[in-house]
């Protein structure tokens, strides 16, 4: 199966490349559904296209919003810069749209977004008499109705579907809660995720019938819906016929993209995932769910935050020779505070996680005017967040591996009273 990966930004384009995509799918700075995202100026997306295709990887460019009349009248123009940009495909959720990226982009081709729902095989045929090359899956199909649709349609109509990050509690992520509490549209790609936030309950007209209520009197959490996790299940999915497995994540950071299109690759590559799992639980993440593939899909009722197990403190920018004790030193651009002496893991592309102690640390000072060519400094601390530092490694590290320290973190608002206890 296809490895589709987040690109929320041309770091996280680098990332997902090296760590092992087969496409990226990633937003210009219109009519994407993740508006908080770095995403790529129109400028931008011939570079990002370039690199992408140098390795071998597909673009995917997302063009899946609501759609209202002032869109619809710059789409032509929006269409034809994509088509010169060299872009693989086009995700579309609006009939109207689509027709007019099938005009003014003729060589692109056409996959249609989960946001149309698309969630039974009449539906996909139609679309695919339309010129729809891919359907991405709504995401409340199961996996049996996964096998009923590829069943059902012609064999060259690709099936895409979603196996990894945040779920939305509407369906297929059509949700009006933030328009109406904030007036910031999720389907403009501007969600606040009031879903996520506390709120009390009373169901007078349903007896019986309880939600789960904090002790402390803040509220549940009854519309959080848990992360998805698939990759125990990755052959189940490529049995069901489904051709792109696609990773959630476009507001996500590099190092974030790292590990999880990491631990697909390496499951789909051929490692058993029970040696891969716990790559999901280091980064961060809700509580895991399968999504609706096997049952109803889970909420986190009792929890609104993140959690990991290890921190992100460095990427490493490069590796040279070293003629001292170690054989290499690792440039590194620092991200959180780590120390001499500590047991930090190396996050490379297919590649088990290696430990490294942390020694001969050494700080790289910027050049400036008065000190164009400034000593480096040994220190005991890396805490000079983007700065450059040199650590002294034994075996070779690849350029844009990552560095990070096993401690856990949670962030929340909210606690389970029973994990408490």
């Amino acid at each position: 199966m296809e490895l589709l990966a987040p690109a929320g930004g041309m770091e996280q384009l680098e990332t997902a490349i090296l760590f092992g995509a087969d496409a990226v799918y990633l937003a210009a700075d219109k009519f994407g559904m993740r508006a908080r995202a770095a995403n790529f100026a129109m400028s931008e997306i011939p570079r990002a296209v370039a690199l992408a295709h140098a390795a071998g990887v597909q673009v995917h460019v997302t063009c899946n919003v609501l759609m209202n009349p002032a869109d619809t009248d710059e789409l032509p123009a929006f269409f034809r810069a994509i088509e010169a940009a060299g872009v693989d495909a086009l995700i579309i959720s609006d009939l109207g749209a689509f027709a007019l990226a099938r005009e003014h982009a003729p060589n692109v081709a056409l996959h249609v977004s989960t946001q149309a729902s698309v969630a039974n095989a009449a539906a996909a045929r139609v679309w695919h008499s339309l010129g729809a090359k891919r359907i991405v899956c709504a995401r409340e199909m199961s996996l049996a109705d996964i096998a009923r649709l590829r069943a059902e349609t012609p064999p060259d109509l690709e099936i895409e579907a979603f196996v990894h990050g945040a779920m939305c509690m509407a369906v297929s992520g059509r949700c009006l809660i933030s328009t109406y509490l904030t007036g910031r549209s999720g389907n403009k790609g501007h969600c606040t995720q009031p879903c996520r936030w506390s709120y009390t309950l009373e169901e007078e007209k349903r007896p019986g019938e309880h939600f789960p209520i904090e002790e402390d009197g803040r509220g549940t959490f009854i519309m959080n819906a848990k992360d998805m996790n698939m990759l125990a299940h990755l052959r189940a999915l490529e049995v069901a016929g489904v051709t792109s497995i696609k990773i959630e994540g476009r507001n996500k950071k590099a190092f974030y993209v790292a590990s999880v299109v990491g631990a697909y690759r390496r499951v789909l590559d051929g490692e058993p995932w029970e040696s891969v799992a716990s790559e999901l639980e280091d980064v961060s993440h809700r509580p895991y769910g399968t999504g609706f593939y096997f049952e109803e899909a889970g909420q986190a009722t009792n929890y609104d935050g993140y959690e990991q197990q290890t921190m992100h403190v460095a990427d490493v920018a490069d590796c040279v020779p070293s003629f001292g004790i170690a054989a290499h030193r690792l440039v590194t651009r620092c991200r959180n505070r780590y120390c001499e002496g500590d047991v930090v893991e190396i996050l490379s592309p297919r590649k088990p996680v290696r430990q490294l102690v942390v020694r001969n640390l050494t700080w790289l000072p910027a050049p400036t005017e008065e000190d164009p060519k400034p000593r480096p400094v040994p220190v005991a601390v890396a805490n000079r967040s983007c700065d450059y530092y040199l650590i002294d490694c034994d075996e070779p590290v690849e350029p844009g591996s990552f560095l990070r320290v096993r401690t856990f973190r949670r962030s929340a608002r909210h606690e389970d009273p029973l994990a408490r206890a």
